[in-house]
This record gives structure tokens, sequence and C-alpha cells, in this order.
């Protein structure tokens, strides 16, 4: 396994991305990682707070409406994240603090997807009341986001680190 890992990381491009001077390379796709995941994150916070209570006067049918721009900057999200994993594999796919913010990454995918049926896809959503897990969803969909991101942010720090010969 770690063979076709150390493969991944020998290909072209992936040797562009960790060691081009370029910004193009490793910083332009890392920052663009890091405005997607900004996206997915705000809109799932911004949709959990409103059903925790935030701003009740904000209808909540119409919120249905963010989904598609959450999606498209979470599949930007994938297509960058795939790219960073890929140029690293050796080291991003033998760090357990990977394999956390997945779980976190696709528990927060599965939330929103459940917010979404139980909620905001109904267009009489305001007239009726909130689903009776509508608030544990909501908490949920949010500590799973700060999860992911904190997990993410860990893998610079914690496990096998990029550029070191040994584990930390």
């Amino acid at each position: 396994m770690m063979d076709f890992l150390a493969s991944l990381e020998q290909m072209k491009f992936s040797i562009w991305v960790l060691s081009s001077g370029s910004v193009w390379a490793y910083p332009t796709i890392l920052t663009v990682h890091t405005f997607g995941m900004s996206i997915v994150a705000g809109i799932a916070a911004l949709l959990s707070m409103r059903l925790l209570g935030v701003s009740p006067q904000t209808k909540l049918a119409p919120l249905d409406r963010v989904y598609p721009w959450m999606w498209w900057a979470f599949g930007i999200n994938a297509l960058t994240g795939s790219i960073l994993m890929i140029a690293d594999a050796t080291t991003k796919l033998a760090n357990p603090d990977f394999y956390i913010k997945l779980v976190f990454v696709f528990a927060g995918v599965g939330l929103l997807k459940m917010i979404r049926k139980s909620v905001f896809s109904n267009p009489n959503a305001d007239s009726l009341p909130l689903p009776s897990n509508a608030k544990m969803l909501a908490w949920a969909n949010i500590f799973c986001w700060f999860a992911a991101i904190t997990a993410g942010r860990l893998l610079a720090y914690v496990g096998p680190v990029s550029g070191l010969n040994s584990p930390r």
C-alpha cells in the first residue's frame, strides 16, 4: 500500500503541487480549499443557527436555496482536498487525524441532508412547528463542522507531519 501511495506522490503533478515555487501550486490550492470550507461550514452554521432560534423572523423555506451553493463549495473542497491528499499521500493517509477529519466531514454532510429533508425543503416550513429533533441536528451539525475544521488544521501538527523523517 505504501508503494502505491509513494507512486501517487511521485507523479509530476504531485511534485509540482508540493515543490513548485509557483503561487499557483500549493498556496492557491490550499487557499481555495480554505475558501470552500468556509462557505460549507458558514452555510451549515447559518442553517443551524436559524434552527436554534437566531433570527426567528427569517423564513425557513427560502433558506433551502443556499444548499446548491454549499454543494458547489463542497465539490471544490473535495477536488482541492483530493489534490492535497494525493500530493502528500504517505503522510496524510498514515495520519489517524486525517480519518477523524473525514468522519466529521461525512457526518456533517449527512446531517445537512437530514436537516434539508426534515426542515428546509418543506415549502410550508414556516407555518409548521420545527421537527422535534431539529435543535439536536443543528447542534450536532455545528459540532461536526467545528471538529472537521479543527482536525484538518491539526493535520499539520499531529501524527506523521510532512517534511519530517519520523512522526512527531
